[in-house]
Order: structure tokens, then sequence, then C-alpha cells
């Protein structure tokens, strides 16, 4: 009879255990329920989902209390009603609290879909939409303060969430390159890789007519339907170049920081088998033999480069590039003249070469700032003068090409002023200054 007592017990306190369990979940079901909780609400949620973490025993109860704990944030924000400061959201979708929101909602996805009861499916779908914009101003927000790492985090997190959404893994393995996270980097890209993510994508813009702005929208039929409407003009597309000589040149240079130059040749080696139309990878392994200054091979690549693709404007550009980083200056301003030659138009191209031509400017000045005021010194100084001028007026005709063809753009005009101010030319000085 005592044996039968104790059992009895027992099986009274594991029921009161499993009952009391089962309150809980409704109680936070309830609250979770409501268009705005309360701030009390808020404490009875988070007492009930503490009471369950150390309760909850059976697989779905468990599921169900990490999601409860992982929404917690969404509610707080949902409490708040509509007067959310961009702090708040700030203190709430904090770079842990979008992974283990990513975590907790993919764990309910997959046991629903299991057990066939998709009682949080659709608004866990709905969540991650109406979310996924402020998530993302999160991200560029911590980019913008430096700090890569944690926008790298949310990023990275929000592809989880929507692993349809690989433009988020790309730009989280770009952002853990900049923090120097190489590991989680090499991660992010090596998934992109077994994807076959190129990134490649078109772009379709539409001018507002009331407001003047132009919108982007997600697909051609979209636009056009606002144009039909009579409510946008000037449709505009604009083509999204392929990323995969970027993730596999990151690859290699990854490796290379880690010392594994073999591994970082192979690595390309294997872009190109695999890409063998992707010219962009060309320039990728040209500038991976530029790095470990075997010059041969660079020139090969570069040559094979070109006879692929002569009247490639990109694609010299590029090369440019490549060979203005490498100090070569004489080669890079051959490659951004030629691809003026292609493409007259060609702003980058203008402004690259303009750059390149002023870098020789410090020398004159730093010889004139020593001279004295000898005759012989002031001859010099006329002399160095007179070529700092010739090489002003070679400059020229490039930069004021460059802000024809962008008038808005402020590097461009500065770079320009400061040459006519150098050249002593007061009126166009004063007329583009006006325009600063």
């Amino acid at each position: 009879m005592k044996i039968k007592h104790i059992l009895l017990t027992t099986t009274l306190a594991m029921t009161l255990s499993v009952s009391a369990q089962k309150d809980e979940l409704k109680t936070l079901k309830k609250i979770y329920a409501k268009e705005i909780p309360s701030a009390t609400d808020m404490q009875e949620y988070k007492a009930a989902i503490a009471k369950l973490e150390t309760s909850a025993t059976e697989e779905g109860d468990k599921i169900y209390t990490n999601f409860y704990k992982c929404m917690t944030p969404i509610l707080e924000i949902t409490a708040l009603g509509k007067n959310v400061t961009q702090m708040q959201l700030a203190n709430a979708f904090t770079p842990k609290a979008i992974e283990n929101l990513a975590t907790g909602l993919n764990a309910t996805l997959d046991y629903e879909k299991k057990s066939g009861k998709k009682i949080y499916t659709d608004d866990i779908l709905e969540t991650i939409t109406s979310y996924k914009p402020e998530v993302v101003n999160l991200a560029v927000a911590l980019s913008n303060a430096k700090r890569y790492n944690e926008a790298a985090d949310v990023l990275n997190s929000l592809y989880l969430l929507d692993k349809k959404d690989t433009d988020k893994l790309f730009y989280s393995a770009s952002l853990y390159v900049n923090g120097k996270d190489y590991d989680k980097a090499l991660k992010g890209y090596e998934e992109l890789k077994r994807l076959n993510y190129s990134g490649e994508a078109t772009l379709y813009f539409a001018t507002n007519k009331a407001s003047k702005q132009e919108e982007q929208f997600g697909n051609a039929n979209e636009r056009d339907l606002f144009i039909k409407s009579g409510s946008h003009e000037k449709p505009r597309d604009e083509k999204v170049p392929s990323k995969r000589g970027e993730i596999y040149k990151n690859v290699a240079l990854i490796l290379m920081e880690q010392g594994k130059t073999n591994e970082a040749k192979s690595a390309i080696t294997e872009a190109r088998k695999e890409n063998p139309n992707d010219d962009s990878l060309i320039l990728t392994e040209a500038d991976l033999y530029l790095k470990l200054n075997d010059f041969d091979t660079y020139k090969s690549l570069v040559n094979e480069a070109l006879a692929k693709n002569p009247n490639n404007a990109d694609l010299v550009f590029n090369l440019g590039v490549i060979s203005g980083n490498a100090k070569k200056i004489d080669e890079a301003k051959a490659y951004y003249k030629r691809a003026i030659e292609i493409d007259s138009k060609y702003f980058n191209a203008y402004l690259n070469l303009s750059e390149l031509m002023l870098r020789g400017d410090d020398k004159y000045v730093d010889e004139m700032n020593k001279l004295g005021t000898s005759e012989k010194d002031n001859k010099r100084y006329e002399v160095l003068k007179a070529e700092r001028n010739k090489n002003f007026n070679e400059i020229l005709p490039y930069l004021e090409k460059a802000v024809e063809l962008e008038p808005s753009n402020e590097a461009a005009k500065k770079t320009l002023l400061s040459v006519y101010n150098a050249l002593e030319m007061t009126d166009k000085y004063k007329a583009l200054k006006a325009k600063l």
C-alpha cells in the first residue's frame, strides 16, 4: 500500500506540473494575441517564460516556450505603440536578439512543418516581412558606426530567417571582411559558392510625378502598372553585375591573409573552371598574382582579358584600377585613356585618370616649399611652377569632362576647383565655387 501511495503522489505531482505548464502556455498565447500588450502583460509574459524554461519537458512545449521568448523584443516594441523611437528599436533589436529570433522562429517553422499543425507559421512569415526593413536599417546604422561585425551578425540572422534572401548573406560576409572576422566571412562566401550565387539582377525605377523622386519597383510589370496609371514617368532599368568575381576575390584574399597562398590560387582556378564566362574572375586572378609579385603571370592574365574583350570599357577600366593600386602609373593612365576612347561618357575613367595625374603634384609642392629667395632658387621655382602648370593643363580637360558628366559629384567639383585656383583661372573658379 505504501508503494502505491508514493506512486500515486508522484503521478499527482507530475499532473499538477503539466497542468501548470499548460496554464502558462495559455497565458503566453493570450498575451501574444493582444494587439497592444500592457506593461503588466509584459511582466506576466516574461514571468511565464521564466517558469516554462525550467519546467517544460515535451518537445512542443520547449519549442513554443522558445518561440514566445524570442518574440519578446517584438512584443515590447508593440507595447510602446506608434511612437517608437529609433533608439528604442535599436535597444530591442540587438544583434543577439535578432540571432535568437532567427533560431527560435526557424525551429518553430520546422516543428510545425513536421507536426503538420501550422499554428504560427503564417504569423512568423508575416513578422519577418514586416520587421525586415527595420532590421536592415539597424544593420546600416551599425555599419555606418563601423561596428561591422555586429552589422554582419544582423544581416546573417536575416538570411537565416529567410534563406531565399541570399543578398543578405553576401553583404553579411562582406561586412565580416571589413570587421576582420575572416573565419565567418569565409563561411559565408563558401555558402554563397555552394548556392551558386551570382547576385546578378535588374532593378526597375520610375519617377513619381507628385514627389519628383525616383522610386524602385519589385519587377517590370509592377513598375509598368504605375506608368500606365499616370502616377509615374521616366522608367529606367539598371543592371546589377555578377558578384562572383568579388566573392572569389575575397576568398582568395582571406586565404592569403591567413598565409594559405596555394589555397588562394586553387580557389581562383576553381572559380574560373566553374564560371568560364565570368570575365571579372580574370581580373581577380590577375590581382592575386600582382599581390604575389608574379608579374609575368599578371601580364599574361591582363593580355588574356584584353584579348577576350578589347572593347569592354569596364574591363579596361578595372585593369586601370589594378595597375593604379600597384603604382604602375603609366600603365594605369593608358588603360583609363583607352576606356575613355571606348566610352566617351565613362565618368569614373575621367575622375581616376585625373587623380593619377594629380599624384605627381606633391613632388612639385615639396620642392617649391624648400626653396629660398636666391636668384638660383627663384629660377628653379619658375621652372617647377611651369612644369606644375603644364601638368594641371593636361588634367584640366579630363576634370572638366567629369564635372560635365556628373555635375552633382562633389569630389570632382572640388578637385576641379583646386586646379582652377592653381592655374589662377579666376572667372571659372568663381563660377564653379558658386555652384558648391
